[in-house]
């Protein structure tokens, strides 16, 4: 069995938080600024900057610093890629049940004849 590639894995772990797949999905609707997505959390913002770093190191989430706004955008290409590993494996054990639905009822079909 083939290991998943690190980036992937950086990916899942990212998204392993339910706070920083808040931020993910803040940030589907377009960049925002640090503050704007820290408020709806009820943390304090060195907090908040270690679930971003998360992020950022992860590769889902880009920063750029203008004055004294620091902006952050969602780089989609990682869930690109999660999504098409998350297909694969759907593929696979969808794949899989249909090969055990038609095992199972041949048995079926196998008790029944006399």
């Amino acid at each position: 069995m083939s290991a998943t590639p690190p980036a992937l894995d950086d990916t899942f772990r990212a998204l392993a938080d339910p706070t920083r797949r808040a931020v993910v999905q803040a940030l589907g609707r377009g960049p925002a600024s640090v503050s704007e997505l820290a408020r709806p959390f009820e943390m304090a913002l060195p907090s908040f900057l270690q679930h971003l770093k998360v992020l950022e190191e992860s590769g889902l989430v880009t920063t750029a610093k203008s004055g004294r706004v620091r902006t952050c955008s969602l780089c989609r290409e990682p869930l690109a890629a999660a999504e098409t590993w998350l297909e694969a494996q759907r593929n696979l054990w969808t794949q899989r049940l249909d090969q055990l639905d038609a095992f199972v009822l041949q048995l079926k079909n196998d008790e029944e004849r006399p």
